[in-house]
């Protein structure tokens, strides 16, 4: 038998707030299960967060759009990454005929953490800054994601993990997917986001980068076209590429045809590879 390619997905933010649209979404992912890819789909939720640290009265305080998460506030992460989103999706995909399984990186030590410390400056003076329980993905273990997908399972895993002393950690959910897609050697990993790609101009949809090498990364962010929100979802790329991906994509996870149209020999958003 040969070898089923793999694709990984990072899924998350405003294209998933749209009921209608998460299950357009969810669809034209697990189609392609359907065409003998395996699929693995990885998620945050900061919407989800945002909503339901507000219903408990707790308050974000960001540092450079960093969310500062107390132990307490970590719970409540938990709750709505897993509990919330993650069932969700769950529900979803089984509705649809497949079978899926949630996990977070604290299942099967898939994603050992360790704890961030984030780079801040202000009035030229660098400081490092704690930020709670928000970690980084140190290791990663695919003993457990390679079963499930031997065993015709979709794993839909979310980005939290523990340290090797069992504090638990929310870790930015691109870059968590990256190190997994990379762990994974992923023939693809696609980041579905609510833009059509990298803008040489963010203003200026017709300034889209079909093509990007890492090597040029760094040109792109002193240039302040890789600036914001992007910063996470290329650095995550380049950390997937490294670590074994074959090739990385950011894609509009807003208009599901693109996911389909991927696999049909069409340019779709920004292709980076090493």
């Amino acid at each position: 038998m040969t070898k089923k390619h793999l694709i990984l997905f990072k899924y998350g933010g405003n294209a998933m707030t749209n009921q209608l649209l998460k299950k357009q979404v969810v669809k034209s992912m697990c189609d392609l299960k359907e065409k003998g890819y395996q699929v693995v789909i990885v998620h945050g939720g900061g919407p989800f967060i945002k909503q339901t640290l507000e219903e408990v009265n707790i308050e974000s305080e960001f540092i450079d759009g960093q969310r500062k998460t107390t132990p307490k506030a970590m719970e409540y992460v938990e709750m709505a990454l897993k509990g919330k989103v993650n069932g969700s999706l769950i529900s979803i995909i089984n509705a649809m005929g497949h079978k899926a399984v949630g996990l977070s990186g604290k299942d099967g030590q898939t994603v050992t953490a360790k704890k961030r410390l984030h780079k801040h400056t202000k009035n030229e003076k660098t400081e490092m800054v704690d930020l709670g329980q928000v970690g980084d993905a140190e290791s990663v273990d695919t003993s457990l994601i390679k079963l499930l997908l031997k065993n015709d399972f979709i794993p839909v895993i979310t980005c939290i993990a523990s340290d090797k002393k069992g504090n638990d950690y929310n870790i930015n959910g691109d870059l968590f997917a990256g190190h997994i897609a990379g762990a994974l050697s992923a023939e693809q990993y696609i980041i579905l986001t609510d833009v059509d790609g990298l803008m040489l101009d963010k203003d200026n949809p017709a300034s889209i980068i079909n093509e990007l090498k890492v090597a040029k990364i760094n040109y792109l962010k002193e240039i302040n076209c890789i600036q914001g929100g992007m910063i996470p979802k290329i650095d995550s790329c380049e950390i997937a590429l490294k670590k074994g991906a074959k090739l990385a994509r950011i894609i509009n996870g807003t208009v599901p045809e693109q996911i389909v149209s991927l696999f049909e020999n069409k340019e779709v958003g920004t292709a980076i590879s090493v």
